[in-house]
């Protein structure tokens, strides 16, 4: 599961970042709904094998990731989880 920090904190108008995965990136998108879902999009560049990089997390405590590498982790927020490697089915 990706953690994010700012890297952009002197320049407050940078959308610039990085992960502390050791990607940067910059956020696409990102929003609440009326339901208090989150969502965030994010783009890793060209040479990430998953350009288009997201993550979701719900009210009822389940959150899902889409990681640049191409890997895919849900987690049901009842302690379930499910977790595909990139050479297993990530795009």
């Amino acid at each position: 599961m990706p953690s994010s920090k700012s890297s952009g904190s002197d320049n407050p108008s940078s959308n610039k970042s990085s992960s502390s995965r050791g990607g940067d990136y910059s956020s696409k998108s990102s929003g609440t709904n009326d339901q208090g879902n989150h969502y965030c999009s994010r783009d890793y560049g060209s040479s990430a094998p998953n350009q288009n990089s997201y993550h979701y997390s719900n009210s009822d405590g389940s959150y899902y990731y889409s990681n640049p590498s191409g890997s895919t982790y849900f987690n049901d927020g009842k302690g379930g989880s499910i977790y595909t490697p990139a050479d297993k089915g990530g795009k």
